[in-house]
């Protein structure tokens, strides 16, 4: 038996093959240039809003950074208040400048509590000075107690966008005041019962804080020089030293005995 083989047509596939392109169909130009046009204005409103949530992000960091630095003022200056001393000091020219030295604005005094990292032997008190300037809180301190000539604070800025700084003194008949000593009479060693203070910020408000001081300050503060005696001596005027041997006894043209 003979078998018969039928070989295709080659016209008849090329007939098939293009008629199933013809049933594919692509994209347009207008369509891919409207798909762009879409996937750009997605991006661009994507891209504003991660760049609005960064903007907001930093602000806010920059913020609680102010808010952060805002109190940690407050709080040095309480602290400093609440360590205030009886102890006056001398200024550059010699003069005596009370212990606490207080305006409307500004406020200058002595405390305790400063630690020496060195460990050297030296005073525990400081002085320091608390003043707005150039709408920055500012406190000073000063290298020594007893200044020489010339000697100035050295200054560091607390807080920034400080508005205004304002101080108020109640002594001990009970009156506020807006300086102090209250009177050019008045005891160079003295501190005033309590200090209320009000820091006003651009951003944040007015913060305020009542500072009771020691109930029953000393009556002189270790160190403190008086009238009459220079500073770095102990040794109060009319009084002197025994050195070390000399006899010990009455003071001439006393009498010696018993009692009866």
């Amino acid at each position: 038996m003979t078998r018969t083989r039928t070989i295709p047509s080659t016209h008849a596939s090329a007939a098939g093959v293009r008629g199933h392109a013809s049933g594919v169909r692509g994209f347009t130009l207008i369509e891919v240039l409207v798909a762009m046009a879409v996937f750009a204005i997605v991006a661009a409103i994507t891209w504003a809003s991660l760049a609005q949530v960064a903007r907001t992000r930093t602000e806010l960091a920059a913020r609680q950074d102010r808010f952060a630095a805002a109190v940690r003022a407050v709080g040095m200056l309480e602290r400093d208040l609440r360590q205030a001393i009886a102890r006056p000091v001398r200024g550059g020219y010699g003069e005596m400048l009370p212990a606490l030295l207080g305006a409307g604005d500004r406020i200058e005094l002595s405390r305790l509590g400063f630690a020496d990292p060195r460990r050297e032997a030296s005073s525990h008190i400081e002085r320091v000075v608390y003043a707005v300037d150039a709408r920055a809180l500012q406190r000073g301190r000063y290298a020594v107690l007893d200044r020489a000539p010339g000697s100035s604070a050295e200054r560091g800025e607390l807080a920034d966008g400080v508005e205004t700084l304002r101080l108020r003194y109640l002594g001990d008949d009970g009156a506020w005041r807006e300086t102090w000593p209250p009177r050019r009479e008045s005891p160079i060693d003295a501190l005033p019962r309590a200090i209320e203070f009000r820091l006003a910020f651009e951003e944040i408000g007015e913060l305020r804080r009542l500072v009771v001081l020691p109930s029953v300050p000393p009556a002189r503060a270790a160190g403190a020089p008086v009238a009459g005696q220079e500073p770095g001596t102990d040794t109060p005027p009319g009084t002197g030293t025994v050195p070390i041997g000399a006899p010990v006894g009455p003071a001439p043209g006393t009498a010696t005995g018993p009692v009866p």
